[in-house]
């Protein structure tokens, strides 16, 4: 018996609001039209959603499928569990492009001036 590779997943029903905010924050951040008003409202419902559902596997199923709604889930939650999404090389190489960055902004010579 062959399986079928467009078979799809069943959601849990906890996770419909999410999956459907997803889904539309994420075309959103592929192009297509729309205003900030309508961005902010859409992020801010799936904030919401987010905050509500528990962290299981099915809600990260959803979040693999939606970059856009990781990345939400992953800022939501960077204050407990930092970069908790991303690979760690990537979270390494933000966090010293940060540290050269700042450490650039720092420096002044001896009449005050930036560097």
């Amino acid at each position: 018996m062959r399986s079928n590779p467009t078979s799809s997943v069943r959601l849990p029903p906890h996770l419909t609001a999410v999956f459907t905010l997803a889904r539309l924050l994420q075309r959103m951040e592929l192009g297509h039209t729309v205003d900030a008003g309508q961005y902010r409202s859409v992020a801010e419902r799936l904030a919401q959603a987010l905050e509500a559902v528990p962290a299981d596997e099915a809600l990260s199923a959803v979040l693999q499928a939606h970059p856009a709604a990781a990345e939400l889930y992953e800022n939501l939650h960077y204050r407990h569990a930092g970069l908790c999404r991303s690979p760690l090389e990537l979270a390494v190489e933000a966090e010293n492009r940060t540290r050269a960055l700042l450490a650039r902004l720092g420096r002044h010579d001896e009449a005050g001036r930036p560097v």
